[in-house]
């Protein structure tokens, strides 16, 4: 039976890649005042969401309802600026989380698609 990338990366590797990832934003001034000033709630539901996006629990799901996202980010301004720069740190967490080979490019080329979907203004 094929592993999940989920299965592959684990739950605590990706928990501390998240982890890491909003370390990165908080310091941001590019994107930090995109997200709720707690931090800790958001990486929770990032976590939740990342874990059913690879393919495990559907733990975003169960306790949120559908993730919706383009929807769900439809109250903050999204150029190709602030995907980029979300984009950046979320690469940097990947990089330094140096998941097993070809898991975290998979995860990165995964995650460009979906901050393409959440552009919602040029500028």
């Amino acid at each position: 039976m094929k592993q999940t990338p989920y299965e592959i990366i684990g739950k605590d590797a990706l928990y501390a890649m998240i982890d890491h990832f909003y370390r990165l934003v908080k310091q941001d001034d590019r994107i930090n005042y995109l997200f709720p000033g707690d931090f800790e709630e958001t990486s929770r539901k990032q976590k939740q969401f990342l874990t059913q996006f690879l393919g495990g629990p559907l733990l975003y799901t169960a306790e949120h309802g559908h993730p919706m996202l383009k929807m769900r980010h439809m109250n903050f301004r999204i150029t190709p600026y602030e995907r980029d720069a979300w984009l950046e740190n979320m690469h940097i967490a990947i990089e330094a989380a140096n998941f097993p080979s070809g898991v975290g490019e998979y995860l990165f080329e995964r995650l460009k698609l979906t901050a393409n979907h959440m552009v919602n203004s040029e500028n």
